[in-house]
């Protein structure tokens, strides 16, 4: 399986599948051209700009920078600070630990060091102190295949249980920050969680809390603020999300042979390559992945209702197009006992009525 995704993916490393990008395929499962292209490690970002529909965003240099600059200050002096925030929102009463432990996670490749995490978790535990694994390695099967993800710290507490802490670069403004970035970050961190239950549940006496540390800068300094984010119910929709991905090795075993997604390919190879992956394009792609301009373009071409948002699409029942929709309406194509043809036609009624009205009140 790994020399067929190597195939797939040509002679370029392979790109790492994090927990935002995770996040963001659990969230459309049924796009099986997603799914394969993480999977195999395929950088998307060249594939689109090969593609000429490069995607226009990214993180800045500039924003990087200040991301690592802000974690390192959170981090600084063995983790005093985040160990007092995370005592303050998630400890008990008293003074915030001294004595915290801060294992060693270096090992070679991801395999090793999420070995070596998991090892340094089960340690901890059994220790029963307080402990801070900094940047510490889990894997995750996705779709059959193994992901390797990266959370920005992960707290061992002495009664076994283990937190995730999410440090942003976005502020926190009043005690409150933006709703839809914070939402981004539960739904990071509810994969963060998933993978830690893995090893949990061959760890004796510990338990994975479902409640998150969020850190981000106060106001508009660069003094660290934190509040908890409940992601109970984003662990639960994206374990379910992830249970349905078709498996890496089903949807590679029905291309043709030969496929390829190198970058470094003709257009039209390429083009022909990735129409080969069936996708399941929708608006909410156009910030979360790479080929969202892609799909858009061909959506579009194809008159797919789906360029319409996924909402219209479940509201319009069988009908697949544009034009399939609009001559429905019109009473040209349809059965009338569907309620999305009725509805259909009784909208398209009540517009001419209100134009009728408008032209006669003129």
């Amino acid at each position: 399986m790994r020399q067929r995704l190597a195939e797939l993916r040509g002679p370029a490393l392979p790109r790492p599948l994090d927990a935002r990008a995770l996040a963001a395929l659990a969230a459309n499962p049924g796009c099986k051209r997603r799914a394969l292209l993480d999977g195999a490690g395929v950088d998307k970002g060249a594939l689109a700009t090969a593609l000429g529909s490069p995607a226009p965003f990214g993180q800045s240099q500039f924003a990087f920078m200040r991301g690592n600059a802000f974690e390192a200050r959170v981090k600084a002096d063995g983790g005093t600070e985040l160990m007092r925030l995370l005592y303050e929102r998630l400890g008990g009463p008293g003074e915030p630990p001294r004595d915290v432990a801060v294992p060693d996670l270096t090992a070679a490749g991801p395999e090793g060091r999420a070995a070596r995490t998991a090892l340094a978790l089960r340690e901890a535990t059994r220790a029963g102190g307080w402990a801070l694994l900094d940047h510490p390695m889990l894997a995750l099967e996705v779709a059959g295949s193994p992901a390797y993800l990266e959370p920005d710290a992960v707290v061992v507490h002495p009664d076994g249980t283990w937190s995730v802490v999410e440090i942003k670069s976005f502020p926190m403004i009043d005690g409150s920050a933006d709703a839809a970035k914070v939402g981004a970050a539960a739904r990071q961190s509810a994969v963060y969680v998933l993978a830690l239950e893995r090893v949990a549940e061959v760890t004796d006496g510990a338990r994975v809390g479902h409640r998150v540390l969020l850190v981000c800068p106060k106001d508009f300094s660069n003094l660290p603020a934190a509040s908890v984010v409940d992601v109970r119910k984003q662990r639960a929709v994206t374990r379910r999300q992830l249970t349905r991905l078709t498996r890496v090795d089903e949807i590679a075993a029905a291309l043709p042979e030969g496929t390829t997604f190198d970058p470094e390919r003709s257009p039209e190879e390429l083009e022909t390559a990735v129409e080969a992956v069936t996708a399941a394009y929708a608006p909410e792609c156009l910030s979360s992945c790479e080929l969202a301009f892609h799909c858009r373009s061909r959506a579009r071409a194809e008159g797919a209702v789906e360029s319409l948002g996924r909402g219209v699409r479940g509201e319009l029942g069988g009908l697949t197009t544009v034009a399939g929709v609009l001559a429905a309406a019109a009473g040209k194509e349809g059965d009338p006992a569907d309620p999305a043809v009725a509805a259909l036609r009784r909208a398209a009624a009540l517009r001419a009525e209100a134009l009728e009205g408008r032209v006669a009140c003129r």
